[in-house]
């Protein structure tokens, strides 16, 4: 049984400078991630930005909630890639805000299509970063399976989640 409440620390260290990288990283692990304001704000680009991070977050808990519950429903996948599209625009009051995120999920070497799909629709209801946050998300799934002749099948469905910004 895990224990809640739970802590997360990470750390950043930067120069000044809207053109000046920085360095973001967890302490327990030695690998330091590149950081770098976006050409869209003005900034030098040439490293992961603060919306990179924010859609890597978002889709990287998809994996990782679908790696859970796909382990404990005992479907078999050979892989999961997922492609993410991030919308940046103003809301009402007129401030920046990340509006929308889109992801696309392929799921490969499913032998069970309907289990496969009731675990995708799972994972989009359950996820615990993307149910924290106010972006509007929308969720395509594609499971391609392998039927007895060989050939590929291909079965597609959406899911859209909506939240407004507070």
């Amino acid at each position: 049984m895990m224990k809640y409440p739970m802590t997360f620390t990470v750390q950043s260290l930067s120069e000044s400078g809207i053109q000046s990288k920085w360095v973001t990283h967890a302490p327990n692990y030695f690998e330091k991630i590149p950081l770098s304001i976006p050409p869209e704000f003005n900034g030098p680009g040439e490293a992961f930005s603060p919306e990179d991070l924010y859609a890597m977050a978002l889709q990287n808990c998809f994996v990782a909630t679908f790696k859970v519950f796909a382990e404990k429903s005992r479907l078999q996948f050979q892989i999961i890639q997922v492609t993410s599209h991030l919308e940046v625009d103003r809301n009402e009051q007129g401030q920046p805000w990340m509006s929308r995120i889109e992801l696309q999920i392929h799921l490969y070497g499913i032998n069970q299509r309907d289990l496969a799909e009731r675990v995708l629709q799972r994972t989009s209801e359950n996820c615990m970063i993307l149910n924290s946050v106010n972006t509007k998300k929308s969720f395509k799934f594609i499971v391609h399976t392998e039927e007895k002749s060989g050939s590929l099948e291909i079965y597609e469905t959406e899911n859209s989640s909506h939240s407004e910004p507070s």
